[in-house]
């Protein structure tokens, strides 16, 4: 387990350009924690993200949907049937509550896209899905699509009730 942590820290360092102490900061394993270690977007924007990555997955499940992405080859041969797949009955109530909070978070952020600002860029209800839930690396994308992206997370911030925290750490960079 050594070898792999120590492979995974110098890929992380190598490919971000950070230092062996940073190349440890959990935040650089997915598009939107790498977003917020640069100090793209605040730790709440972060921590909504990640809530409405979690429940974007729930509602795939409960849906028996696959997956977006399976994060290892086990989880590909899981999807695709190969071996062990879980046919896991779901309480009603429980599917009920995961859709409603779905379409809650969906509503919000097509919200989000009619009283966005900037004019330009694209949509953040386009944006925040494409980095929380397809792991699009934002890095590269101009001014006005990480500001529609941060209005998006701000909405999903105001859905969940995510408390300001100043204490929250936004960036190690």
């Amino acid at each position: 387990m050594r070898e792999v942590t120590a492979t995974v820290l110098d890929a992380r360092q190598r490919q971000y350009g950070v230092t062996a102490r940073q190349a440890k900061d959990e935040r650089l394993g997915s598009a939107i924690g790498r977003l917020a270690f640069a100090g793209k977007i605040t730790a709440e924007q972060l921590a909504a993200a990640e809530l409405y990555g979690d429940l974007m997955a729930r509602n795939r499940a409960v849906m028996g949907l696959p997956p977006i992405h399976p994060h290892s080859a086990t989880g590909l041969l899981l999807d695709e049937g190969i071996f062990g797949r879980s046919l896991t009955e779901y309480d009603p109530d429980y599917v009920e509550k995961i859709r409603k909070r779905a379409a809650a978070a969906i509503l919000m952020l097509r919200t989000a896209d009619h009283d966005a600002i900037a004019a330009t860029g694209r949509r953040p209800s386009m944006l925040v899905h494409a980095v929380v839930c397809y792991e699009v690396d934002a890095a590269g994308w101009g001014d006005a699509d990480l500001r529609n992206l941060a209005h998006g997370l701000e909405g999903l911030v105001t859905l969940f009730g995510i408390n300001r925290d100043s204490s929250l750490p936004v960036s190690s960079a």
